[in-house]
């Protein structure tokens, strides 16, 4: 499949991040990600692109030694030089054809594999139902050094959105006035 757009985006209503994948012969993948699915998934493939940056540069097994702040700086001017080129201005074309069919896919699994020459295939499947009657779904695209910074940079977009990035944040303080003697049990507000 070749990749023609991807866009990512946040639905409330649904809780869930919504990849759309269209290729250039009008198809269209619809998929959705869980926030679980979401806490292994980032670090993995961020990782994976990183890793897979750093092999791209002339440097090259060099780099292997480099000290870590190094790597760190190498592969942040690598993604930002990749955003600096890609369009996420042109607004995201609906396709008419949905291989998946209308109801997104349900991400459960998600295999990332890195391939020569710095693409990185992901292959995004659904378990069957618990009752068997449905047949498990699936889709595997690989997509260039570039296109997965675009994908990555589009999901961190979406996580900020939801704001799964965010760590659970304690209770909000009372406000003054409100029962804040001492020795009294904290109050907490829906």
């Amino acid at each position: 499949m070749q990749i023609h757009q991807l866009s990512v985006s946040y639905l409330a209503e649904q809780d869930r991040l919504l990849l759309r994948v269209s290729s250039t012969v009008g198809d269209e993948m619809r998929l959705w990600l869980t926030r679980r699915l979401m806490l292994g998934l980032w670090p993995l493939v961020s990782r994976l692109q990183t890793e897979h940056l750093l092999k791209l540069e002339a440097a090259g097994s060099a780099l292997d030694s480099a000290d870590e702040e190094l790597r760190r700086m190498l592969a942040e001017f690598r993604k930002e030089e990749f955003l600096q080129r890609a369009d996420f201005d042109t607004p995201y074309e609906d396709q008419a054809s949905l291989p998946l069919g209308t109801d997104p896919l349900l991400v459960t699994d998600v295999d990332a594999t890195p391939l020569p020459g710095g693409r990185t295939r992901l292959s995004l499947n659904e378990r069957a139902s618990v009752g068997g009657g449905d047949k498990p779904r699936g889709f595997q695209m690989e997509l260039d050094a570039r296109l997965m910074q675009g994908l990555l940079h589009l999901l961190e977009q979406a996580l900020a959105h939801a704001q799964w990035r965010e760590p659970f944040s304690a209770p909000a303080q009372v406000a003054e006035g409100e029962s804040g003697e001492a020795g009294s049990p904290p109050r907490y507000l829906n």
